[in-house]
């Protein structure tokens, strides 16, 4: 199905659990190869605590019950966008652009879990579904992450630096002609968690971390772990946060603030690490309204950071899933093998008529 307009829906699920992101996106092609797009409609759903609280948990479900919570957040996550295409009044999409959300993400074992992506989605929304974009890398020996970067490469190319603050910090850039690509450290996977026990579902502004002390000797402990001297690709998942991060902070007996303290240091110094100094950086995701979380960076980095309208903030992965969705439909590469690690380039994702 080629031709130069797209009309679609897309919608992402983050590790952070902030909610399900859909954005109604046209798509236009330029001469030049690179796509052009306008927003229309856009929402994010937050999460009823009871969902929330089973996706939380599902890393640690047994193979029957995967089963069961896959069939029943299709159900959910089709109840979801057909209020939101009937709310708008949405007609004529080309496709729904689905990224489900990811459950299990351990590629170096061959595996990587999205749910939501079961032909009933297509079923209960009489349209066609493109989904389940990282399966295919994983098959192909890839990380199945980022899948972002050919969106930034085709969108945003104007940046020196694409990178996103969501559950973790994920960063795409060209190098030597090439696209690379990783997931940097966990963000508000953790920050949100730290949060919560001081009774907030996240911390405004880091306002919490601020008002926290510094425990230099946890920075170090977690400035230290492997993942950090390893090159790309590489990419994280909540299974290494449970290993790796969320031990190290309970060994502590630190208080929250003074983990969020500590915790927003480390983002920022393995955030600075990543960047050639004066260069443009654009900033989305919801850590992008972290203020002293950027200050932080800032402090530790010359950068020409630009944080964007909120819309692209709150959208910008929504956005690119629409994207990646029409690349698939269209066949073209939306998989880049110099990000993933994957054999080859490829077009990844299902559709479902």
């Amino acid at each position: 199905m080629k031709k130069e307009l797209y009309h679609v829906l897309g919608v992402m699920s983050g590790t952070s659990l902030d909610g399900m992101d859909l954005a109604e996106v046209s798509f236009f092609l330029k001469k030049d190869g690179t796509w052009a797009y306008t927003l229309g409609e856009a929402e994010t759903v937050p999460y009823p605590e009871g969902w929330k609280k089973r996706l939380q948990k599902a890393v640690a479900y047994s193979e029957a019950r995967l089963l069961q919570l896959n069939e029943d957040y299709t159900r959910y996550l089709s109840e979801v966008i057909n209020r939101f295409i009937k709310k708008h009044d949405i007609s004529g999409l080309d496709a729904v652009c689905s990224h489900g959300h990811t459950i299990l993400h351990q590629p170096e074992q061959g595996l990587t879990l999205q749910i939501g992506n079961l032909p009933k989605l297509a079923q209960e929304l009489q349209q066609t579904v493109v989904c389940d974009f990282r399966v295919q890398d994983v098959a192909l020996g890839g990380q199945g992450a980022p899948l972002v970067p050919v969106g930034d490469r085709l969108l945003f190319s104007e940046y020196d630096y694409c990178l996103n603050l969501g559950g973790f910090a994920n960063v795409s850039c060209e190098r030597d002609k090439e696209r690379a690509a990783y997931d940097i450290c966990p963000v508000n996977i953790v920050l949100n968690r730290y949060a919560e026990m001081e009774g907030q579902a996240y911390d405004a502004g880091g306002m919490l971390a601020a008002s926290g002390t510094l425990d230099r000797e946890l920075l170090d402990t977690l400035n230290a772990l492997e993942y950090y001297k390893r090159s790309a690709p590489k990419s994280l998942g909540i299974e290494w946060v449970r290993q790796h991060i969320f031990p190290v902070l309970a060994a502590s007996e630190a208080t929250p603030r003074t983990i969020l303290r500590t915790m927003t240091e480390h983002i920022a110094m393995q955030l600075a690490a990543q960047f050639s100094e004066k260069s443009t950086v654009l900033i989305t995701g919801g850590g992008a309204y972290n203020q002293f979380l950027i200050e932080r960076l800032l402090t530790h980095a010359a950068l020409n950071v630009k944080i964007p309208e909120n819309t692209l903030v709150e959208f910008k992965e929504a956005i690119i899933f629409g994207l990646l969705g029409v690349l698939r439909l269209r066949e073209d590469i939306n998989c880049l093998a110099s990000v993933t690690g994957a054999a080859k380039d490829h077009s990844s994702g299902i559709i479902f008529k």
